[in-house]
């Protein structure tokens, strides 16, 4: 099992009861939300660097003239700058977060579990990261050039601020969860639910199901969909070449 059935004080290393473990890990969810409310509160005030960083790739493309995002209720704005300083706070304190709730778990993993987790969780933020970056970097550029010269001369878009900082967040946390799948892939196969035979075995189905997420995932045009599906099944590829090699790895007897 993944878990050991005692559970442990991360202190003392005293058994505890439920509600004593229950205690515990409400104690460490309130302060992620303490420290959730602090880098919200400090990030609403760097909202408007923030998003120009957003506004970038698309005010890279326009003429100065029509670099402006238009909103269209009272409040609109405001709110943007508040759901922008939220996913600030979730994004770069992550890590922070993460140290917060691992100190909950630690306790009750075996130490051949903790050496086994916290890389994975390390892999995890950075093809997080890398997923979001090939987003802005690569697939913005291409998405928006081909959507703004879509269509006639005598149509302009008439682009709004909520519309478009909720596309670039969507995508950029839809890219940075895709990018996950080596590492699920690869944490499965430490674990021994999948081995490399299996990869193997369902690389079709495995190419059908990183289209069917390319599709729900990227903005609705070919052009982002194949600028997803390549790399992911790219990584599905790599991952099958890590797993092999984790397969050949001789098991040290205990």
């Amino acid at each position: 099992m993944f878990l050991q059935t005692k559970y442990f004080h991360s202190v003392d290393k005293k058994e505890m009861s439920f509600w004593d473990h229950f205690d515990e890990l409400r104690s460490k969810l309130l302060i992620c939300f303490y420290l959730f409310f602090a880098g919200f509160i400090a990030f609403y005030f760097k909202s408007a660097l923030i998003l120009d960083w957003i506004k970038k790739p698309l005010f890279d493309f326009l003429p100065v003239e029509q670099q402006k995002l238009y909103y269209t209720g009272l409040f609109e704005n405001f709110f943007v700058h508040l759901k922008v300083a939220g996913y600030a706070s979730l994004l770069f304190l992550s890590p922070a977060y993460f140290f917060i709730l691992w100190k909950f778990v630690s306790p009750a993993l075996r130490e051949e579990e903790r050496k086994t987790v916290l890389p994975f969780a390390a892999a995890a933020s950075l093809f997080f990261l890398i997923g979001a970056g090939f987003a802005y970097f690569f697939l913005f550029p291409a998405g928006i050039k081909y959507f703004l010269t879509f269509g006639s001369v005598n149509e302009v878009a008439w682009l709004t601020l909520e519309n478009y900082v909720n596309l670039v967040l969507r995508t950029l946390f839809g890219f940075g969860a895709c990018f996950q799948l080596p590492v699920i892939l690869v944490l499965l196969a430490k674990v021994g639910i999948l081995n490399y035979e299996l990869l193997i075995a369902h690389r079709k189905t495995a190419f059908i199901v990183v289209a069917a997420i390319s599709a729900v995932v990227a903005p609705p045009d070919a052009i982002s969909m194949l600028l997803l599906m390549a790399p992911l099944y790219l990584l599905y590829e790599g991952s099958v070449l890590v797993v092999k090699v984790m397969n050949k790895k001789p098991h040290n007897p205990k």
